[in-house]
């Protein structure tokens, strides 16, 4: 029995910087009027990533970008898999009606998180475009999900970890492989 678990580094401080800067870039191409955008981070590392993209979006264009927070934990159809978690606060103070509405999250791999915030987010309103947006895609989809824009994409096995570290939650900024 191997206990040692290989840790990789897929992106580092500076490269994760970059990524970001390389997001928030293609999310304002891609959106017609700035000024209806809106970032919902899902709970844990969406929201400081949702955050760090509209603070580069405000450098890049001068307009500020409203982020709200989501927890989908009761819009979950796995819970009995993942186990019983305590939901955080969702926090998405303005109505989303008629918005460009962009979910980030930190990795996408089955694609049921974000169906489960797709859902969630009708709760708050009717969207005229729900865009998606994550750090890394590693793949093996059970649902039709893709992202519009994604910093990487990192193919794996299902038995693999990618750990997100940022700085706001975790005291420093990488992207992490775990495996054997």
């Amino acid at each position: 029995m191997n206990l040692s678990v290989k840790v990789v580094e897929i992106l580092s401080a500076e490269e994760l910087r970059r990524t970001v800067t390389r997001l928030a870039s293609e999310i304002v191409e891609r959106t017609r009027d700035l000024s209806q955008l809106v970032l919902i981070g899902i709970y844990s590392r969406g929201v400081p990533l949702a955050q760090l993209l509209a603070d580069q979006i405000e450098v890049l264009e001068d307009v500020p970008v409203a982020v709200g927070a989501l927890d989908i934990t009761f819009y979950r159809d796995d819970l009995d898999q993942i186990g019983l978690r305590t939901p955080l606060k969702t926090d998405i103070p303005f109505d989303l009606t008629g918005k460009t509405v962009i979910i980030v999250d930190d990795v996408i791999f089955k694609g049921r998180t974000i169906r489960a915030a797709l859902n969630a987010v009708n709760e708050y309103g009717r969207p005229e475009v729900i865009r998606l947006a994550v750090l890394v895609d590693r793949g093996h989809r059970e649902v039709p999900i893709h992202p519009d824009f994604f910093g990487k994409h990192l193919p794996t096995n299902t038995e693999e970890i990618v750990k997100v570290y940022l700085l706001p939650w975790d005291g420093r900024d990488a992207v992490e492989l775990l495996g054997d």
